[in-house]
């Protein structure tokens, strides 16, 4: 990671228009609360579940965390792991997935999901389930000069 950046830089390449299956793929859980979908507790949440990855000499995997926006008011947020994690909310998710890299301002997440939906459709997927992966905070997002967002949607 460069100085003074907490996110590592993202490779969007490895995630544009791919499409992978993933066999009980390890994370962890936790909630972040939300305003109308807007991330109000998003910084202490991920410092908490970094800190619980790292006490178990765990490791993040790809720095992935997947968020799952379950009303206005909740937002799952999903970290892949190396391993189970003790003290955290092991979880594992199976299936078929495709992933579409975006890049812009938060702001632009309707346009993109709608983009995506299209997109999916026009290749004949059957998406029912979407995860944003947010890939870097907004502090390093400015630095790198790029924000990207990855729409993974679940196919199977």
């Amino acid at each position: 990671m460069e100085k003074g950046t907490c996110c590592p830089q993202f490779n969007p390449a490895l995630w544009e228009e791919k499409s992978y299956k993933w066999d009980k793929k390890i994370f962890i859980k936790d909630n972040v609360f939300t305003v109308f979908y807007m991330p109000m507790n998003f910084g202490p949440v991920i410092k908490r579940m970094m800190a619980k990855i790292e006490k178990a000499g765990a490791k993040a995997l790809d720095w992935m965390a997947l968020s799952d926006h379950t009303s206005p008011w909740n937002m799952d947020l999903y970290v892949a792991v190396d391993r189970e994690v003790p003290g955290a909310h092991n979880t594992a998710i199976s299936g078929d997935f495709f992933s579409k890299v975006y890049e812009g301002p938060f702001k632009d997440t309707g346009k993109w999901c709608k983009d995506f939906e299209a997109f999916a459709k026009n290749k004949n997927l059957n998406i029912n389930k979407l995860y944003m992966w947010y890939t870097t905070c907004p502090k390093c997002a400015q630095k790198y000069g790029k924000n990207y967002v990855v729409i993974m949607g679940k196919t199977s």
